[in-house]
């Protein structure tokens, strides 16, 4: 049996100095319990090698005997807590931010860790307000507050590279770029904008609207002005800003994105970039006149290490591609050399946030017109 053993955080171990009926920790008794717990099956775990010990052979009566192990060159016997040899191999081993992979990618017997098991990758996975969500659209709350962005330096070319890093395509965006407005406390600049892809114009957005994926959604990723990165950005609750954009197939061709899917030909191997130029963020997104209805609520970043510092703006109106366009994407390769599609994680739980909606001040304008049409129809005099 082979087992990789997860570096413990956080777990509620004590010692039997501590253990009280009905406390909450686990004594020594338990111990057991919490690293089978967070034991993760690997099937590359092969036997070791051990140099100036005796051969690991099945047959070898010693391997079964109790004390240690007679004319070997064994460890020492450690008093009566050596009791026996046990033929398991375990790998002790930190997770790291490396390790985690998505559903999609998970394999029997393989490395990565999926979202089932993000928590042992990074602990904020395990949160309370993390993303994406499903919107259910009848249970948001209108805000007049959300009123329509201001956007500064969308339409500004520049020139940057766009990169195929394994998990995803990303651009990375200047500074200049900024939105305001839309009841964000500050200014937040842009960082990076990157794509969660379905598998030809299948399912692949990470946030969902009543129940519905879309074949791909894009996120602008923002920080407060203030901040220099986005580390920094994270220790603050509402430190990061997303911009979340879903994708639907349509008829004919998008030529804004020309000049993407042909950079994605030059790209589909993992950690390969190219440049674009001359492109500017307006190319990527919906005119401004169709951003005005959207979807707020408090979330997280959406992969390890998942810190709920961000603020999610999801947009109502999609980005139109051509079935064409979509299957472009889907021609991208992970770093383990299959197709990168399904770059999504399952939807979270609310535990209680709120979603709210913009549009509510185009409502109240409604209501007021019908009124007055209504008190202007009763005063005004009837024709003799």
């Amino acid at each position: 049996i082979y087992l990789k053993i997860v570096k413990i955080q956080g777990e509620d171990w004590c010692y039997q100095s501590q253990v009280t009926c009905g406390g909450n920790c686990t004594g020594p008794d338990g111990w057991a319990t919490i690293v089978r717990r967070r034991t993760l099956p690997d099937g590359c775990l092969t036997p070791c090698k051990f140099t100036g010990f005796p051969a690991c052979h099945s047959e070898d009566p010693r391997w079964r005997s109790s004390g240690a192990i007679q004319g070997s060159t064994a460890p020492p016997a450690l008093g009566q807590g050596w009791r026996s040899w046990i033929r398991i191999h375990h790998r002790w081993r930190t997770i790291s931010y490396g390790d985690w992979c998505y559903q999609s990618q998970v394999t029997c017997g393989g490395n990565c860790i999926g979202p089932d098991g993000w928590t042992t990758v990074a602990e904020a996975c395990g949160g309370k307000a993390q993303s994406p969500i499903n919107i259910v659209t009848r249970r948001t709350l209108p805000d007049g507050r959300l009123t329509p962005f201001t956007f500064t330096g969308y339409q500004e070319a520049f020139h940057s590279f766009i990169t195929n890093n394994g998990r995803t395509v990303q651009v990375d965006l200047p500074a200049t770029a900024k939105v305001q407005g839309g009841d964000l406390a500050v200014p937040y600049k842009a960082v990076q904008l990157h794509l969660h892809l379905g598998k030809d114009g299948g399912p692949g957005s990470e946030h969902s609207i009543d129940g519905e994926r879309y074949p791909m959604e894009l996120h602008i990723v923002n920080i407060k002005e203030e901040y220099n990165s986005l580390d920094e950005a994270l220790k603050d609750l509402a430190g990061v800003g997303v911009l979340g954009f879903f994708y639907e197939q349509s008829g004919s061709s998008n030529k804004k994105y020309d000049s993407i899917i042909n950079a994605l030909n030059t790209i589909n191997i993992p950690n390969s970039n190219t440049t674009l130029s001359d492109v500017s963020l307006d190319m990527f997104i919906p005119s401004q006149s169709n951003m005005t209805s959207y979807f707020r609520y408090q979330g997280s970043l959406t992969t390890p290490p998942c810190e709920e510092a961000v603020v999610w703006t999801v947009f109502r109106n999609t980005i139109p591609l051509s079935r064409q366009q979509l299957a472009a994407f889907s021609r991208l390769q992970f770093a383990d050399g299959k197709p990168m599609v399904g770059t999504y994680r399952p939807v979270q739980p609310l535990n209680g946030r709120l979603v709210y909606r913009s549009g509510s001040q185009v409502i109240l304008v409604s209501t007021l017109l019908l009124i007055t049409s209504v008190i202007s129809a009763i005063v005004l005099p009837l024709p003799k």
